[in-house]
């Protein structure tokens, strides 16, 4: 069964949200209706996860880091 649902948004915000949905194909309804379906999906396994994302999930988990590590690496990478 199909309930209506009133929200209540910035214009430009619904502008936007119809002209994203016309590109799609397809509704703002459904666009809502698609993110409150994934709104309590949350991956619990690596198996969920897509493959590139399982296979760098803890990689760096014994590595001994810190900020001063990354500050180092961008300013060796934009001075080059």
């Amino acid at each position: 069964m199909k309930n209506k649902l009133t929200l209540r948004l910035d214009d430009d915000l619904i502008k936007r949200a119809k002209k994203y949905a016309k590109e799609k194909g397809t509704s703002v309804s459904q666009l809502v209706a698609n993110y409150f379906n994934v709104l309590g999906d949350k991956p619990s396994h690596d198996e969920e996860k897509p493959p590139i994302t399982a296979s760098l999930s803890g990689i760096l988990k014994d590595a001994e880091l810190d900020e001063k590590d990354y500050k180092k690496h961008l300013e060796e990478k934009h001075l080059q």
